[in-house]
């Protein structure tokens, strides 16, 4: 049998859902072959994990090469580096004692396994092939000096995700809790920040500016901010506008402790032309000391990237040319500090695909 080369390897994958398991296969970072889906059985242990045993097997005998290993999203809490699941879990009660769910996988399959938050791996994916790729080829492109290592990547969705790659490193932690979620609410401090950036937040604050007691999705309220679909239109750009605030206002304190670029993803980034004013409006916000000296509550100015002239003026810079004392050597030099948020262009699916690949070729 032919030695894989890095490009070549071969690595199993999975969509893990309360619902359903979705198995896959990736190879040079791009999916092979069919994927497959399970019911995932989660109320039932047993049949939960013969399930995944069962459904790695099939997509394994599928494959023109045997993989090099498992690489997966699942969700929390849990101890990922070593590959344990528990804790209050709702879409997975039966994993609610512990499950050492990575160490049965590779005494099983023989190969390493890799588990992670997806979040995370949505982070690391936009790092390796997503936006900050990107973000760099543009400065290039438009002749800046200015380029970027680090990324946090967020997703707004069912909860309020939160990964980061500092310099090509996807940043675990010591104990698989780089959060955000859980931060203050802007406007209700006693609550966390989930509350009011999730998908739970849109829905209810249009509720309460309208008293609209239908059952409605984000979706629906996005329709009828564009006048598509009958209701109060500004009360559901209200509602996007203020998860853009709380939002903002979570990302600012993150941007400030790790200092890179910022994605966004998830199925409420859809939305982004209601919510990103009010986030980058909330980022670029004052703060004042007790002195009352005022200053910018981000020390970096902060610039929507999805935006044409706010691009310009982030790839423009303030560079000039410096004298090398003593020599007849110019420096350029760029005193000026910035970081840009973008949505994913890629999509958090693809993203989080592409992370647990390429974590997995990397740390076998």
């Amino acid at each position: 049998m032919k030695q894989q080369t890095n490009t070549q390897k071969i690595v199993v994958t999975l969509d893990a859902g309360g619902t359903n398991f979705v198995f896959g296969a990736m190879c040079s970072g791009k999916p092979i072959g069919k994927s497959l889906t399970l019911p995932s059985s989660a109320h039932d242990l047993d049949l939960c994990l013969n399930t995944l045993i069962s459904g790695f097997e099939q997509i394994i005998r599928e494959l023109p090469e045997p993989p090099v290993a498992i690489s997966f999203a699942f969700p929390g809490p849990a101890d990922y580096r070593n590959g344990v699941i528990g804790g209050y879990l709702p879409n997975f009660p039966s994993f609610r004692d512990g499950v050492a769910l990575g160490p049965m996988l590779e005494s099983k399959f023989g190969i390493p396994v890799f588990i992670n938050n997806d979040a995370d791996l949505f982070a690391y994916g936009e790092a390796i092939g997503g936006a900050l790729p990107r973000i760099n080829r543009k400065l290039a492109e438009a002749g800046s000096q200015k380029r970027y290592r680090n990324m946090l990547g967020f997703t707004f969705g069912t909860g309020f995700g939160f990964g980061f790659v500092m310099d090509g490193k996807l940043n675990l932690g010591d104990n698989s809790c780089v959060e955000t979620f859980c931060l203050k609410h802007r406007d209700h401090p006693e609550f966390i920040v989930e509350d009011g950036v999730a998908i739970r937040a849109v829905k209810r604050v249009y509720r309460e500016l309208t008293g609209d007691d239908r059952e409605l999705e984000p979706k629906d309220i996005f329709d009828i901010a564009e006048g598509v679909l009958d209701g109060n239109a500004n009360a559901a750009k209200e509602a996007f506008a203020t998860l853009g605030r709380v939002a903002g206002d979570a990302m600012a304190t993150a941007v400030t402790l790790m200092d890179g670029l910022i994605v966004i993803g998830g199925g409420l980034s859809a939305a982004s032309k209601y919510f990103m004013p009010a986030l980058i409006s909330e980022m670029r916000s004052r703060i004042r000391t007790m002195s009352g000296d005022e200053l910018n509550r981000v020390q970096m100015n902060v610039y929507n990237l999805d935006d044409e002239a706010d691009f310009k003026k982030f790839a423009s810079g303030s560079s000039t040319k410096i004298k090398v004392y003593g020599t007849d050597k110019e420096v350029v030099y760029d005193p000026e500090k910035r970081v840009g948020i973008t949505i994913s262009d890629i999509g958090a699916s693809n993203a989080v695909s592409l992370g647990a690949y390429h974590y997995a070729i990397d740390n076998i």
